[in-house]
């Protein structure tokens, strides 16, 4: 395995640790009148860059996909696209946790699918498992799986204070 894509994979994670756990330090880092979710998807968009960056160099590509692969990413990217479309860029990048009301979605795939943006981004993942090798994948995923577990604990009272 390649450390320094292995790296590469996992980079986002230790950012997304640090903000669920101290949203506050976030929002004051970001300062009065950046939005903190705002500032957490471009930095977001940055940390995903390197990891794909990090999956093509130790990919082989070839065309056609099999078969598999345009339901897993069709449904995968569906699920992601929806999340965001219901959710908005506050609702995705934890606009929750600093400080910001967020409304309840049940409209689908919530209520039917948990964490249905990481089921989304794993199917997505999975759709790739014939170009990418299994340990990259699974490295990524369990990622994700880390970030379900952790995200399951919120504790409203460690919410950032918005500033005002």
């Amino acid at each position: 395995m390649s450390v320094a894509a292995a790296i590469g994979v996992i980079s986002p994670f230790p950012f997304y640790y640090w903000l669920w756990n101290h949203p506050q330090t976030w929002v004051d880092l970001c300062g009065k009148g950046r939005d903190p979710s705002k500032v957490m998807a471009t930095f977001s968009h940055f940390l995903k860059l390197i990891q794909l960056l990090s999956l093509f160099s130790v990919s082989s590509f070839f065309w056609p996909p099999p078969l598999y692969f345009w339901p897993l990413i069709a449904f995968g990217q569906f699920l992601n696209f929806r999340v965001y479309q219901l959710l908005g860029e506050s609702g995705t990048y934890y606009g929750v946790r600093f400080g910001k009301n967020i409304p309840w979605v049940t409209e689908f795939p919530f209520g039917f699918i948990k964490d249905p943006q990481y089921i989304g981004s794993i199917t997505s993942l999975l759709a790739c498992l014939s170009w990418v090798p299994f340990q990259y994948i699974l490295l990524w995923i369990l990622g994700y799986v880390f970030m379900i577990r952790l995200e399951a604990k919120e504790d409203p009272a460690t919410s950032a204070k918005p500033l005002s």
